[in-house]
């Protein structure tokens, strides 16, 4: 009975985050596209009236020289740059801190993201801590608890899976807790998108394989959720399609530009429709996986992905039915239940093509409640999902992820 009572409070609750959604107006920001429009991206900020400009990204990044362009680029017009390169895979709360720290003390006036979803993130924060100097990254936590604007902000992602370059969203670890969170506010959209195919090059085919599954989980979850419109469907499908066609092609040949910057957009479609619409239950168990294992959170979305959609395809049969006609797996005169099968055939098939595994290696059963747990305190009410679930549904799917 005290199941059944909550389940009513919490769809009740998701009537009205759909009607509060709707009423709030997320940015969309300038887009940039194609082969080399990193180039475009310095007179955005001249624009924006930043000269001395923040530049948050990783050791990885810096070792590559993937930003060098950017920063030669910046300096010729004229703009002071600082590279604020210690963003951990997993930000932490130290990071942002220590971005912040940076930023004062050479007087910057904006910040560029660059990296794939840790630095844009962390960048995110970094901002929003500039704007109210007043709350810390904790006590942003949750949802529309930035009160102010950031400075300008301008992303530049080099993965295609995060959709972060346009979504409110940022997650940041607590290391003293072993968790992650998320912090969601319109301010935190950035101002412009550069998504330049040239830039992907370079990633290493696991890279690839978990950020475009990564994608792909924000597409879906935002599609088979229960605050979608008809924008954040369309969306949705254009990433389901793109992906379902490119990404394994991209994952044995990612030195082709035209699909690294297919999946470029189909990872800036998933964040539009996913910023709006919200995810689900995967979501919210690889964010535990990653904060308490620190298991790569794309990873970790393919690997729970297929679990979920088993578990909630009662629920969201036709939605799945779609999306199988929508990705090229059949048509809709066919029976939604094989379609919707299919469909979650597909997803396994794909991770198995790219190598990712149907097990969480670091996973122990010990662990199980305590995730379990914290990924209902996420999901319930939290994400506005087709089906729900209980402790002991989380649980029994954590089991199946056992090594």
């Amino acid at each position: 009975m005290k199941w059944y009572l909550h389940k009513i409070l919490y769809r009740l609750a998701h009537l009205i985050m759909g009607v509060l959604i709707r009423r709030i107006d997320v940015p969309v920001p300038e887009l940039l596209t194609g082969v080399g429009c990193l180039k475009k991206l310095p007179a955005l900020l001249k624009k924006s009236n930043v000269n001395r400009v923040l530049i948050v990204t990783d050791k990885g990044i810096s070792d590559l020289g993937l930003s060098s362009r950017l920063i030669t680029a910046l300096e010729s017009i004229e703009i002071f740059v600082t590279v604020f390169d210690g963003v951990q895979a997993n930000p932490t709360i130290q990071n942002i801190e220590d971005g912040l720290k940076i930023y004062l003390r050479s007087r910057c006036e904006g910040i560029v993201a660059f990296g794939g979803g840790s630095p844009m993130d962390c960048a995110k924060l970094i901002g929003a801590r500039v704007g109210n100097r007043e709350r810390s990254a904790l006590k942003m936590r949750g949802g529309f608890k930035i009160p102010k604007k950031l400075p300008a902000l301008h992303a530049v992602p080099t993965t295609a899976g995060t959709g972060s370059e346009c979504t409110l969203a940022a997650v940041v670890t607590d290391p003293e807790n072993r968790e992650k969170f998320s912090v969601a506010s319109h301010h935190l959209v950035p101002l412009s998108a550069t998504l330049d195919p040239e830039l992907m090059i370079s990633l290493p085919p696991h890279i690839t394989a978990h950020t475009g599954m990564d994608a792909l989980t924000h597409a879906v979850e935002a599609y088979i959720g229960k605050i979608g419109t008809s924008f954040t469907d369309s969306q949705a499908e254009k990433a389901v399609e793109i992906i379902f066609t490119d990404l394994e092609a991209v994952f044995k040949n990612g030195d082709d530009p035209n699909l690294r910057a297919n999946m470029a957009m189909a990872s800036y479609s998933a964040g539009l429709a996913f910023t709006r619409a919200l995810v689900g239950y995967v979501h919210a168990i690889a964010h535990n996986l990653g904060g308490l294992y620190g298991v790569p959170h794309g990873k970790a979305n393919a690997i729970v992905l297929p679990y979920i959609l088993e578990f909630s395809r009662d629920a969201c049969q036709e939605k799945l039915a779609r999306l199988a006609v929508v990705g090229k797996l059949g048509d809709g005169s066919e029976p939604k239940s094989e379609l919707s099968v299919r469909f979650i055939e597909k997803v396994k098939a794909m991770n198995t093509n790219m190598e990712i595994p149907s097990r969480v290696a670091e996973l122990k059963e010990e662990d199980i409640p305590l995730i379990a747990k914290r990924a209902l305190k996420e999901g319930n009410p939290g994400y506005p999902v087709p089906k729900l679930m209980s402790q002991r549904d989380c649980q029994t799917i954590l089991r199946k992820l056992l090594p």
